[in-house]
């Protein structure tokens, strides 16, 4: 049987908790008044004040100051809020205000305050070093804090700046910490206005999945109108890159959809939450696919989305373990949502005078293959984002070579074959020395 506390009792826990804690007549004079309290609103509870008095007449104030009013003449039998509260050295400071009236016959009202400050301060800070949905996955859920996953069916999206790795060698770091973060910012209001969560930044790519931590039954259709919406952005980003003097970026997108293990990974004493398994991988590949300002998706994505797509291009790849090909999709629309720039759209074509013969390698990965191959470039576009390699290598589309012009090397990815060539697109390397 719990007994009741003594007076002793009771005033040992008020002096001594960590909440402000004070009593209130019903003209609203502090009539007790604990450390806490005293320290909260630096007041001394031997004065004769009223505890709207205490607090500085400023807007911050406003709403602490009117529930105060509000609980000392509206007798109510309790109130209850979360508000600002910017003390006489001017800190703000997150408050949790309780105050509770026994009855209308009692001239008192106990009023006890929690300082949040600190705890959110924290959470913030949480959630600026991960995505919100995780941060509130590890707080809120009983098991978010422990080792362990689920297979659950998720959409994955990966995105990557094409030619950064260039770009970086030429910009002080300053420079290159102001274009990434800036792009980040612009990227992630989008992922998470889709209900997105960010896994990571991989360098300049970035890794959602959409479905986990929380559950979304149309995660697939999420993630392409996000990947649409990420990449119309990429004008806006490109734009203030412009007015600050800073390069344009150009980024790919892949989406798969399919069961993933979702939990946290790591040791005991550090750990992460992550997504892994076949379909992770598979998006890497997808991702791969893509060129600056092209989306490309799984056939899997697909057979989950009811709204008609807009599919301009198809190709096949072999997923690693598998006996059949997996058909890939380049989209360039979702229901009503369109991409509104494509570079290869009105190609405008320069032929080229040079006759020179070129070396080029094939790339598997990052890896150059050592066999030279030669061919001609006999025509560019006008914005230099695309040329005709004549050649008599047979090229696989979607191929990655290198090729070294005048002592520098330039990388292109294998778009289509011509009556002429193979029409190629730049992808880095500094692509002037082509006229």
């Amino acid at each position: 049987m719990i007994r009741e506390l003594s007076a002793e009792q009771s005033s040992f826990i008020t002096q001594n908790s960590g909440d402000a804690v004070c009593i209130v007549s019903s003209t609203g004079y502090i009539e007790y008044a604990n450390p806490a309290m005293e320290k909260l609103f630096g007041i001394d509870s031997n004065s004769n004040i009223k505890l709207w008095d205490a607090i500085p007449f400023i807007a911050d104030n406003d709403d602490l100051i009117q529930l105060f009013l509000d609980a000392v003449y509206q007798k109510k039998d309790s109130h209850e809020a979360i508000v600002n509260y910017r003390d006489n050295e001017d800190k703000l400071h997150n408050i949790h205000v309780r105050i509770i009236c026994p009855n209308e016959d009692k001239l008192e009202v106990l009023v006890v305050i929690t300082d949040l400050t600190q705890l959110l301060k924290l959470n913030k800070a949480f959630e600026r070093y991960t995505s919100r949905d995780i941060a509130k996955y590890v707080l809120e859920t009983p098991d978010g804090h422990k080792r362990g996953g689920i297979n659950k069916e998720v959409s994955i999206l990966m995105s990557d700046l094409r030619g950064f790795t260039s770009i970086s060698t030429k910009l002080p770091p300053d420079e290159l910490i102001v274009i990434l973060n800036h792009y980040f910012e612009k990227m992630s209001e989008i992922i998470e206005k889709n209900n997105g969560t960010i896994i990571e930044f991989l360098g300049d790519g970035i890794f959602v999945v959409f479905g986990a931590p929380s559950d979304l039954p149309d995660h697939a259709s999420l993630a392409v109108k996000c990947a649409i919406e990420m990449e119309n952005a990429m004008d806006e980003v490109n734009k203030w890159n412009i007015e600050n003097g800073l390069p344009e970026l150009e980024m790919g997108i892949g989406i798969n959809s399919g069961l993933a293990i979702v939990g946290n990974i790591g040791s005991e004493n550090k750990m992460k939450y992550g997504c892994m398994g076949a379909t992770v991988n598979l998006t890497g590949r997808v991702e791969g696919l893509a060129v600056g300002g092209q989306i490309y998706i799984t056939e899997n994505v697909q057979k989950l989305i009811s709204e008609e797509l807009i599919i301009s291009d198809e190709t096949s790849i072999l997923p690693k373990g598998a006996s059949k090909l997996l058909r890939v999709l380049e989209i360039e629309g979702i229901g009503d949502l369109q991409l509104h720039n494509r570079f290869d759209k009105n190609l405008e074509w320069i032929d080229r005078t040079d006759d020179n013969e070129y070396p080029f390698f094939m790339l598997d990965g990052k890896t150059v293959d050592e066999e030279k191959f030669i061919g001609k470039l006999i025509r560019i576009t006008k914005d230099k984002k695309y040329s005709i390699l004549s050649t008599k290598t047979v090229l696989d589309e979607k191929a990655n070579i290198m090729i070294k012009i005048n002592n520098e090397y330039v990388y292109a990815k294998v778009m289509a074959e011509e009556e002429d060539g193979y029409r190629i697109r730049f992808t880095s390397g500094n692509k002037e020395i082509i006229s």
